[in-house]
């Protein structure tokens, strides 16, 4: 996509990232009636983006950061086939520039950077209920494998 570029994020995106946790969270809010009041945080951005073990992207357009996610090295279940994949997370494009292709861009810099590490597959978790955020994910290849379900009691 012309006048987007993905890199990798820096602490001094820090301010910005935090901003589109809280953008995910209230997003899914609707979905997930187990989260507590906010605030609440999904990420440990300042760590993430010291890890070796993990990367996070932003897509920045017109020197502005507009969508971000991360994969992080996770270990597998000693009964799968491969011992470690790329966990997907932290996907997010500002409302004012979805559907221009940029989840599409960091989803695919995101295979490139675990494809880089040896990693042979990537997993990632979204709500069944998010029908757009699923749609994209299969446009991207992806193909639901496990559904896990919750009843409160």
């Amino acid at each position: 996509m012309r006048g987007v570029d993905v890199r990798v994020a820096t602490l001094a995106d820090l301010e910005t990232l935090l901003r589109f946790e809280q953008g995910i969270i209230a997003a899914e809010r609707r979905f997930d009636p187990t989260l507590r009041p906010d605030p609440i945080h999904y990420y440990a951005l300042s760590e993430l983006l010291a890890s070796p073990r993990a990367v996070v992207l932003v897509a920045e357009c017109q020197q502005r950061l507009v969508g971000s996610g991360y994969v992080r090295i996770q270990a597998a279940k000693d009964y799968h086939l491969h011992q470690q994949y790329g966990y997907l997370g932290f996907m997010y494009v500002e409302p004012g520039h979805r559907g221009q292709g940029i989840n599409g861009l960091l989803l695919a810099s995101c295979k490139q950077w675990a494809m880089a590490q040896g990693l042979t597959e990537l997993r990632l978790e979204v709500y069944a209920d998010n029908q757009p955020a699923i749609r994209a994910y299969e446009k991207a290849g992806f193909a639901g494998h496990m559904l896990e379900m919750r009843v409160a009691i």
